[in-house]
């Protein structure tokens, strides 16, 4: 199913990601919720956006921090947005996506004017979840991170499992990945260039890292953490992960932590938000789909084509994609499914690189493909991702001139 969006913008430079650490890396002591506050807060006040103006707040997080139970309110609180409402989404990888769609359609509903959506997630030590037995002395508990990844709660697969079943399904080859995730590597490349040009484009770099009480500094870091130097030789070098399988460590993401956020309103609001008020910034559909038990990678195939119906385009007018691709199966199935070249997709980096904090994973390559729309003069732009539950969400967006 598809909602049509109008009337719904993306402020130019009304956003921001933190750099992405690996697991267990400089943000992982840093609680997700109050880091994204912390963050938040630093970026408004660059912009002289006063947090009083908004009247919705949407958080997008998928793993539990210490009383996370209210969602939303404390982040927004946080922020001095005391008297903004706001609730909590999560759809796991695909939860940016859902998010920015909960805030759009509070917009378009009439419900808000502005909407500030924040996305953070730590996967560095997940909690460990008790869950009590009424009837009896021993309950069930889980890792929530690593415990899920492993077993899927319907067919009891790991994650890499749906990334070999989509590999069979569109007969993806070991030497297809490794060249696509090579071409990724060299992609993320051009974001460092000129001391990463591209990346303070919405990156507030060097970051200073907070102690985990927020009183002090923790340390500095100049950009993201548990990117690995790559080539094709060393790819083709690697084993598969399962025996006779595609996958291997390094054609797949790796598990990070960071947070990213993005305010959206209605078109007459832009002009006090905006740092370029000639730049439109539209979002103009989404959609979502949901594929075969055990073929996550392959969702985000249908999920674009019905954003793309929505916004009343076709892939060939896209000028611009980015994916969320976990494994880079999800983009040699995308790519073929959809009969373009797989090459141009994800330029400037994308989760296969900088890793993969779950919430706001898609988040940071949205922002990161209306940055590259701008560089290119405009045009419509495409983000389309998996997410556990074999379910896929897109989002299409345009950037012209106002």
């Amino acid at each position: 199913m598809c909602m049509s969006i109008k009337n719904v913008e993306i402020p130019y430079g009304a956003y921001w990601s933190t750099p992405f650490t690996k697991w267990q890396g400089s943000l992982q002591h840093l609680h997700s919720m109050k880091f994204a506050a912390h963050v938040a807060k630093d970026e408004l006040a660059k912009r002289n956006i006063d947090p009083l103006m908004f009247d919705s707040g949407v958080l997008g997080m998928t793993i539990n921090q210490y009383q996370s139970f209210n969602g939303a309110p404390w982040p927004l609180y946080d922020i001095g947005a005391v008297n903004t409402a706001g609730h909590a989404v999560n759809q796991v990888c695909a939860t940016s996506a859902r998010g920015l769609f909960a805030a759009a359609s509070e917009i378009v509903c009439g419900m808000a004017n502005v909407s500030f959506l924040m996305t953070a997630d730590r996967c560095s030590n997940g909690p460990h979840i008790y869950y009590p037995n009424a009837k009896g002395p021993a309950g069930a508990s889980e890792d929530q991170v690593t415990y899920n990844m492993m077993n899927d709660c319907v067919g009891g697969h790991s994650m890499m499992q749906t990334g070999e079943n989509v590999a069979k399904r569109f007969d993806i080859t070991r030497e297809e990945l490794d060249v696509v995730t090579f071409r990724r590597y060299e992609q993320y490349q051009d974001a460092l260039k000129d001391d990463q040009a591209f990346q303070k484009r919405y990156m507030t770099l060097p970051l200073s890292v907070p102690t985990a009480n927020f009183k002090k500094e923790e340390t500095v870091i100049t950009g993201d953490e548990g990117v690995f130097p790559t080539t094709l030789e060393g790819l083709q070098k690697l084993k598969s992960i399962q025996e006779g399988g595609v996958i291997t460590f390094g054609n797949q993401t790796h598990p990070a932590d960071g947070n990213a956020s993005a305010i959206l309103c209605r078109s007459e609001e832009v002009a006090s938000l905006t740092a370029r008020p000639e730049i439109k910034v539209e979002v103009l559909g989404f959609g979502q789909a949901r594929d075969d038990l055990a073929f996550m990678p392959a969702a985000p195939i249908e999920a674009a084509k019905r954003a793309l119906a929505v916004a009343g385009i076709d892939i060939q007018q896209v000028k611009a994609i980015k994916t969320h691709n976990p494994f880079a199966v999800n983009d040699v199935a995308f790519a073929k499914a959809m009969n373009i070249d797989v090459m141009t997709m994800n330029n400037y980096g994308c989760s296969l690189i900088w890793g993969h904090p779950q919430g706001p994973t898609g988040m940071r390559a949205i922002i990161e493909l209306i940055e590259e729309l701008v560089i290119n003069g405009g045009g419509y732009g495409l983000f389309t991702g998996c997410a556990a539950g074999d379910t896929g969400m897109a989002v299409v967006i345009k950037v012209s001139d106002r």
